[in-house]
Order: C-alpha cells, then sequence, then structure tokens
C-alpha cells in the first residue's frame, strides 16, 4: 500500500484520494437542459443519424460548467438568435452549433436553436441565418 503523507502526521492511500475526487465531481453543480419545442422543429432539418451525437455533445457539454470558456463553447459578442448568450460548436468537423442562455439561479441551460454549419453557412431550421 502506498501511503501519502498529508499535514503532520495523517496519512491517506490512493483509496482514499480516489473517493475524496469522486465526492469532488459529484458535489459540482449540475445544470438540467431544457428543450423547447422549438428545437424538435430545427431537428427535422437535420438528418436523424446524428441525433444521437447531437444528444450527447449537448449532454456532456452542458450539464456541468455551462458558462466556461472552452474551444468549442464561447460566449457570444451580441445575442445573435432570440437571445442566446452563449454557443457551442460540435459533432463532426464541427458542423452543429446549439446556441443557449444559462439561469444560473435555476441551475438550467435553455437550448434556443440548433444548427447546421455548411460551409461558411449557417443553417437553422431549414433557413440560413447570418450572424
Amino acid at each position: 500500500m502506498n501511503l501519502i503523507l498529508v499535514k503532520g502526521d495523517k496519512s491517506i492511500d490512493r483509496h482514499h484520494i480516489m473517493t475524496i475526487i469522486i465526492v469532488i465531481m459529484i458535489a459540482e453543480k449540475r445544470f438540467e437542459i431544457i428543450y423547447p419545442p422549438i428545437i424538435k422543429q430545427h431537428l427535422r432539418f437535420i438528418e436523424p443519424k446524428y441525433y444521437a451525437v447531437i444528444k450527447e455533445s449537448l449532454e456532456k457539454q452542458l450539464q456541468f460548467q455551462p458558462d466556461v470558456e472552452t474551444k468549442n463553447r464561447k460566449p457570444l459578442k451580441r445575442p445573435v438568435i432570440s437571445g442566446a448568450k452563449w454557443e457551442l460548436r460540435f459533432g463532426p468537423g464541427n458542423r452543429f452549433r446549439a446556441f443557449y442562455r444559462i439561469d444560473n439561479d435555476k441551475q438550467q441551460v435553455l437550448l434556443l436553436a440548433i444548427g447546421e454549419k455548411l460551409g461558411s453557412r449557417l443553417f437553422i431550421g431549414g433557413e440560413e441565418i447570418i450572424i
């Protein structure tokens, strides 16, 4: 057993460290993702073979710390679509975009639009959107 010395004569092993890490991760705030009816309309214009990738990506990227900027998640400089304040890029070749707003008080992420980027053009609900 490998022991790690922690402050004075107290020591913990690797198992206890993993327990501490897991407890810290569980304590992290989890956000509920809200899919309003408009999202179904947007998805109708995306090939169904991508639905699982879309749902998995949204759940993975937005449940924890949806307001932390990353390589593919950025705050918008100005609200573009339905008052969205954030954009998430995901999927094969980052071809999909999700636009959302965060309600920290309710621990919710409200999806406002899901679109597909084809070349330099963004389509939401079958319509080209100029950003």
